[in-house]
C-alpha cells in the first residue's frame, strides 16, 4: 500500500495524512493488527531492555522487573507513535493516514499493551520451558531453534542490536 501512495509532494501531503483517528480498526488485517505489531513492538521493547543493564534478564516478581518491563512498555509506544506518525513514519513516507479508513486507535493500543504481554511471555517460556529444555540437551541446533521458537520478538532485537538471532546475555549457547 506503502507504494501505491508514495507520489505527490511530500511535505502537503504528510501534513494531511496526519489525523487523530475517529475508529478503532484500520485498513490493516487482522495478523498484522494483533500479531505483527505486538511483535514489532516487543522486539523494540527487548532492544529498550538490551540498553538497560540493570534489566533483569529472567521473569520474576521483583519490582524491578516490572518496573523495566512497564518502562519498555512506554518505549515501544512512542516508538510506535513515530512509527504511524513521525518524521519517518507510515504517514510521512507511505501517506497512510490520507485516506481516513487507513488510521484508527488499533495500532496505537494494541502495539504496546500486546508488546508487554508478549515480553512477559517471551520471558517465562524463555526461563520455564526453553532453560530447562536446554538443560536437558547438548545438541547446539535444537538449542537455537528452541529459543527462536518460543522468543520471536527477542530473535528480531538481537538481529537488529547486531546479535545473533539466538543470543541470551545470561547463558551461551555452548553446553555447560
Amino acid at each position: 500500500k506503502a507504494r501505491r501512495e508514495i507520489g505527490g509532494p511530500f511535505w502537503s501531503d504528510y501534513r494531511r495524512s496526519l489525523r487523530v483517528p475517529d475508529q478503532w480498526e484500520d485498513s490493516d488485517a487482522w495478523w498484522v493488527n494483533y500479531i505483527g505489531h505486538p511483535i514489532h513492538g516487543a522486539s523494540a521493547g527487548y532492544i529498550w531492555l538490551d540498553h538497560d543493564p540493570r534489566a533483569p534478564v529472567e521473569i520474576s516478581l521483583s519490582r524491578r522487573y516490572w518496573a523495566t518491563r512497564a518502562q519498555a512498555a512506554g518505549w515501544t509506544a512512542v516508538y510506535s507513535l513515530q512509527f504511524e506518525f513521525g518524521p519517518l513514519s507510515e504517514a510521512s513516507i507511505g501517506n497512510v493516514g490520507m485516506r481516513p479508513e487507513t488510521t484508527g486507535w488499533v495500532d496505537h493500543v494494541v502495539t504496546p499493551v500486546g508488546a508487554f504481554g508478549l515480553i512477559v511471555a517471551e520471558d517465562a517460556l524463555d526461563r520455564f520451558l526453553v532453560k530447562w529444555i536446554e538443560g536437558r540437551t547438548s545438541h547446539r541446533v535444537a538449542r537455537a531453534s528452541l529459543r527462536l521458537i518460543f522468543n520471536p520478538a527477542r530473535t528480531l532485537s538481537n538481529a537488529v542490536g547486531g546479535h545473533l538471532p539466538w543470543y541470551r546475555r545470561d547463558r551461551s549457547l555452548s553446553w555447560r
